[in-house]
């Protein structure tokens, strides 16, 4: 009899081996937000990778299934369709984009699947609280406040804004206007810029003829580098703030010698916090790859541990809805120095904001 059960037990093993909990991504690998997408998602890899290694959750290995929606809202939207209902993927997880994850809902609420880290702090994914949306970072709106108040305390009193023309753009405005409001002033320009091609040629003159001090650019990552750059061709010297949507080491490379003195708004503390567990942990997975430890790769690695807690929680035998239970019921979940929240009514999970600065060495500076 027990050689029996011991045989049982081998001829069971490469399942048990086999078995995975499959999470779908749909973002932009390639496209105006490529390099940004790419070191989010390899801050995820580190503590996938490592949770693998140690033999999964309960068992099962996580399988990260990365689909390319080349920043297209209806492509995002197609490429969730299939992971959801074709490939039958657990849960969603960091994509990427404002619009794009406004595409995604549908497809979510109708399955019941749970997306964690949307890699966007849109305030339409916080209130109402979205039942099936977890987010990880704190909110578009309350970066761009902080900007505009810090940049006030700094005597910068005209100020221009420009914004993408959608809702991402309209979201982080609507943050600004709070900040001029408590400031007591008005921008001296406000601009739209079309999100897939931004008419530069104008949109400088536009500051420049305003003596603009400070320009709070809300864009994507190339928008804003190019926009950067004809600035300064214009032998404009305004001070430049941007969004943690282009925290990385990509934005910088693709901003070349014009990178220095550029401001980033930030929802993580910086790379080199070592005061916080989960820098120095992160910074120590990456060293291991040879890899060099940038802000988005630090908002995928904290998304990474929100979703393996989720999928923890969740038991041995997940379903989409046990996830999505799971995920409402973490309280007071230690990071490693970050407290994270979710529940029924509060999907935001942190709420941290801060500002760096790229130094002449090409990196983020506090």
């Amino acid at each position: 009899m027990k050689k029996f059960v011991v045989a049982a037990l081998a001829a069971l093993a490469p399942l048990w081996a086999c078995s995975q909990l499959l999470i779908g991504q749909t973002a932009g690998f390639s496209g105006p937000v490529a390099a940004g997408v790419k070191e989010t998602t390899s801050g995820a890899k580190l503590w996938i990778d490592k949770v693998n290694a140690s033999g999964g959750v309960h068992g099962q290995r996580i399988e990260l299934l990365s689909l390319d929606d080349k920043f297209e809202p209806p492509l995002a939207a197609a490429n969730a369709k299939v992971l959801v209902e074709e490939k039958n993927v657990l849960a969603m997880f960091l994509n990427r984009g404002t619009p794009h994850t406004e595409a995604l809902l549908p497809v979510l609420e109708a399955n019941g699947v749970a997306l964690v880290a949307p890699s966007t702090g849109a305030m339409l994914l916080h209130h109402p609280v979205r039942k099936t949306v977890f987010n990880v970072r704190s909110t578009y709106q309350r970066e761009a406040e902080k900007a505009v108040s810090h940049l006030h305390t700094l005597g910068i009193t005209r100020i221009a804004v420009v914004h993408a023309d959608d809702s991402f753009g309209l979201d982080g405005l609507e943050g600004a206007n709070k900040g001029f409001a408590k400031a007591g002033i008005e921008p001296v320009a406000v601009v739209k810029a079309d999100r897939g091609k931004p008419d530069t040629p104008s949109i400088i003159p536009a500051i420049t003829s305003k003596d603009a001090q400070a320009v709070l650019w809300i864009a994507s990552g190339k928008g804003v580098a190019e926009g950067v750059k004809a600035l300064r061709a214009a032998k404009s010297a305004a001070q430049v703030v941007t969004l943690s949507n282009n925290a990385s080491g990509g934005f910088i490379q693709s901003l070349g010698k014009d990178a220095h003195g550029v401001i980033v708004t930030q929802v993580f503390p910086s790379v080199r916090s070592y005061a916080y567990v989960f820098v120095k942990e992160a910074a120590e997975l990456a060293r291991e790859k040879n890899l060099e430890l940038s802000p988005q790769m630090l908002e995928g690695y904290v998304a990474a541990k929100v979703l393996v807690e989720g999928l923890r929680r969740a038991g041995p035998n997940p379903t989409r809805a046990k996830v999505v239970a799971a995920l409402e019921n973490i309280h007071k979940y230690d990071i490693g120095g970050l407290e994270l929240n979710f529940g029924p009514d509060d999907h935001t999970g942190l709420d941290f904001a801060d500002l760096s600065i790229i130094g002449a060495d090409g990196k983020f500076k506090r």
